[in-house]
């Protein structure tokens, strides 16, 4: 067992919930890719059966276990062709951000869940605890792991949706420099996974900044549900 606590960030009794809130995050972020995409006039992702919130199609094995390792992965990239948008460049940006914003959403949304379960003593009062535990574990997961996505995915570095957007946003001439750096992007993650060191000053501030989001969400979401006379 110390083994295999080695190998993962996240402790052993809490891995099949975060499992599963990974599976969510992921699918949620891939579909709100694939809809806008759709929506916007490209059919290239709905050809390819990825407008669904099936998780079959959206997972990516390498991309999951490095998350659950490494602290970082993927799911599959859903493919775009921006020249079937009549603004490529302005309905290109919507359809990149939906992915990180989809994850801010869920974050959000469950963290409201969170907040009201805690508020009418929902979770204190069911008494068998190994299922309360089992839902205060999975939602915190699943809260922390979409904060920790949608700053992750803002990040500009190809092929994340941060750099997307940059490359949308910039000037042709711009646009075509940053376009000989994309070779070098899975070098950068390399030496991320590899080297304990720059995780450390890379990735690990991430998953900082997510609970700082997070403390600020639910004292937000307690406010939201004083408002109502709760």
């Amino acid at each position: 067992m110390d083994f295999l606590q080695n190998i993962f960030r996240v402790k052993l009794e809490v891995l099949p919930f975060y499992l599963l809130a990974l599976i969510i995050s992921f699918t949620v972020h891939e579909f709100a890719h694939a809809y806008y995409a759709n929506k916007f006039g490209d059919p290239t992702a709905k050809l390819l059966g990825r407008v669904t919130l099936n998780p079959a199609v959206h997972i990516d094995l390498m991309g999951t276990l490095l998350l659950l390792i490494g602290g970082f992965g993927w799911a599959k990239p859903v493919p775009v062709n921006r020249d079937n948008f009549s603004r490529p460049r302005s309905m290109g940006i919507v359809v990149s951000a939906a992915g990180p914003l989809s994850n801010l959403l869920l974050a959000f949304v469950a963290t409201l869940i969170y907040a009201v379960l805690l508020h009418f003593q929902v979770l204190p009062n069911i008494e068998n605890q190994r299922v309360a535990q089992a839902i205060n574990l999975f939602i915190n997961s699943l809260i922390s792991l979409n904060l920790f996505l949608f700053i992750f995915n803002l990040i500009p570095l190809p092929p994340l949706d941060g750099y997307r957007i940059v490359e949308d946003v910039a000037p042709t001439p711009l646009r075509r420099k940053l376009q000989h750096f994309e070779q070098w992007s899975i070098f950068i993650f390399l030496l991320i996974l590899v080297i304990p060191q720059v995780r450390a000053v890379t990735i690990e501030p991430l998953y900082v900044l997510s609970q700082t989001i997070y403390v600020q969400f639910l004292q937000f979401a307690f406010y939201i549900i004083g408002l109502f006379g709760a």
